[in-house]
């Protein structure tokens, strides 16, 4: 394992479980019920969640994501690696 693919590992942890507080807000669900494997779509998360998502993710980032991110990386898993990766290469710091 690399030490980039090692940091971005590290990185993935806090983002993973700011995504889950999230998904577990807007679902008024608790973050314990939040699998980091499971489709957001199967705990019911709608568009209009999945664009507010999407704001908030840029606002605490500092980082421009595309509208579908939530429906092309469809688990906390998949996001949280995409966003640690994005910030490793943009030299950002995660939550």
């Amino acid at each position: 394992m690399t030490t980039a693919t090692m940091t971005t590992e590290i990185q993935q942890a806090p983002i993973a479980e700011w995504l889950r507080e999230k998904v577990a807000f807007y679902l008024e669900e608790p973050v314990d019920s939040i699998r980091t494997d499971t489709k957001l779509a199967e705990y019911g998360l709608d568009s209009l969640h999945g664009l507010t998502l999407c704001g908030e993710i840029e606002d605490e980032f500092g980082i421009e994501v595309a509208p579908t991110l939530v429906w092309d990386y469809p688990t906390v898993d998949a996001l949280s690696g995409l966003l640690a990766e994005m910030l490793a290469e943009h030299g950002n710091r995660t939550a």
